[in-house]
């Protein structure tokens, strides 16, 4: 497996992407679902959690299209754009989380001069550290251990993520050198064992504090 290197070099590369983007873009929008009063507000996170029951296989012919027309296609960056547009189980999470810090706090800050973005930024984000290590862990997880992803837009060996190289690897050496698989298997999963093992309490921690206020 002499490209295990590499398959873990890019599997890092859009876990750091994936992580930034979505943290970034649904906190954002999550704050401006909960502590900015606009109209239709509630309306539209409604539209935006019904798109949670839509299936990936309906829109991946679409989706593939529009990255074949981008040029895209052999890329990571069908793997991570997607990531800065705040998906809707993310925002609902952090939504929530927001919901359960006292609007006292921000009224102050918009008394004191505070811009909307500055109390995102100083004053709310750090107070939902714990749901915000929650979303990044879910989307580390399924970043790392995503296959069907880089299967469908991946096309050169050099780009692919761990999980399209093992199953690459496991073809290579066919059903009967399990020796290597399990390997190759525990090469994989043994990094996500290990960062759940030192963030699992603030995992539990953000779990138990996002509540189900609305």
């Amino acid at each position: 497996m002499k490209y295990f290197p590499l398959y873990l070099k890019n599997t890092l590369i859009l876990c750091f992407l994936t992580v930034v983007g979505t943290v970034f873009s649904s906190s954002l929008a999550a704050y401006g679902f909960s502590r900015i009063q606009w109209r239709g507000r509630n309306k539209v996170f409604l539209v935006a959690l019904a798109t949670m029951m839509i299936p990936f296989p309906v829109v991946m012919v679409p989706i593939y299209c529009m990255f074949r027309w981008l040029g895209w296609i052999g890329t990571l960056r069908p793997l991570w754009v997607g990531s800065f547009f705040a998906g809707a189980f993310n925002v609902f999470l952090l939504r929530q989380f927001f919901l359960t810090i006292p609007k006292d706090l921000s009224d102050a800050a918009r008394i004191d001069g505070c811009s909307e973005l500055r109390i995102y930024w100083q004053i709310m984000l750090p107070l939902c550290r714990p749901a915000l290590m929650v979303v990044a862990l879910f989307q580390f997880m399924f970043t790392w251990n995503d296959f069907l992803g880089p299967l469908i837009y991946l096309t050169d060996q050099k780009t692919f993520t761990l999980a399209l190289g093992l199953q690459f690897f496991q073809s290579q050496h066919g059903g009967t050198e399990w020796h290597y698989l399990m390997a190759a298997s525990t090469l994989v999963a043994l990094p996500v064992i290990v960062l759940f093992f030192f963030t699992q309490k603030t995992f539990i921690e953000g779990i138990s504090m996002t509540g189900l206020k609305g």
